[in-house]
């Protein structure tokens, strides 16, 4: 359901962009409004958006919308897709990452908690895509639920190749966080942290230092609570930022500048 949109406009004291480093834009829910959204982000002040690609053909949706609205696009295959991924395909994802607008391949990793894919091809499939990213050098978006000691294995395994990796929808605990902060890594964080029953993602969220955490809205889904019900899109990231500044106890330009500087910094990107 998307209803109408009130779009949290930028206030005087609110003068920093953001960057919403995680949205799926080119997905069916923004056929009738893609523009009016692109432009409500910025209204808003999200000044940067990258667009992440699940499969080949969302990928290449992901990449058209970029190039057409001065966005990013990220391309990969995310594991409830892994059942048809092929060398073909990897042939196919290197071509596209080619394009001036990919700036990481992703969304890749495992899914043990929906399982539409088998296991051992979610394993080959987010190694392959591993495999190509270092070679490209280019960052990796990594997804992760319920697979987390099978995750942090492989990207053990190929960590010291890789240009670098944020971990979407970050929800490993603290201990896990640890672990990757030791490799340099990032973690994203969504309109989860507002939720009423995500105390423990709260929790672990404060224990990471705000220049390793990036911003999202995984758009159209984890709309934050203020505007729960509604269908999610980059304009709704400042209620994230704001969760996260009370979190951190900072103030709201300083959360929105630092996790921009570092959005910017990971995706190589200049806005």
């Amino acid at each position: 359901m998307t209803g109408d949109v009130t779009v949290p406009v930028k206030n005087a004291s609110e003068g920093v962009a953001l960057i919403d480093s995680h949205a799926h834009l080119q997905f069916p829910q923004f056929e009738r409004d893609r523009q009016e959204v692109v432009h409500r982000a910025a209204v808003a002040g999200v000044s940067g958006i990258v667009v992440v690609g699940t499969e080949l053909d969302s990928s290449r949706r992901a990449l058209e919308l970029a190039e057409q609205s001065g966005l990013f696009a990220t391309v990969g295959f995310h594991p409830h897709a892994a059942g048809t991924f092929t060398e073909e395909t990897l042939d196919d994802l290197e071509e596209l990452a080619a394009a001036a607008r990919v700036v990481a391949i992703g969304e890749i990793g495992l899914d043990y908690f929906r399982d539409l894919a088998p296991r051992d091809r979610q394993r080959e499939a987010f190694e392959q895509q591993l495999v190509l990213a270092a070679k490209l050098q280019l960052p990796v978006v990594v997804h992760d639920r319920d697979a987390h000691q099978d995750v942090a294995k492989i990207v053990e395994k190929h960590a010291q190749n890789l240009r670098g990796a944020v971990l979407h929808c970050y929800s490993g605990g603290t201990k896990l966080a640890q672990f990757y902060l030791e490799h340099g890594f990032y973690f994203s964080v969504s309109g989860q942290i507002t939720y009423r029953r995500s105390e423990a993602l709260r929790a672990t969220v404060a224990a990471i230092p705000i220049e390793h955490i990036l911003l999202e809205t995984d758009a159209p889904y984890l709309t934050p609570q203020p505007v729960r019900g509604k269908r999610n899109e980059p304009c709704f990231l400042t209620h994230t930022a704001r969760q996260l500044a009370e979190l951190k106890g900072m103030g709201y330009d300083d959360v929105c500048r630092i996790t921009s500087s570092s959005a910017a910094r990971f995706f190589s990107i200049e806005l």
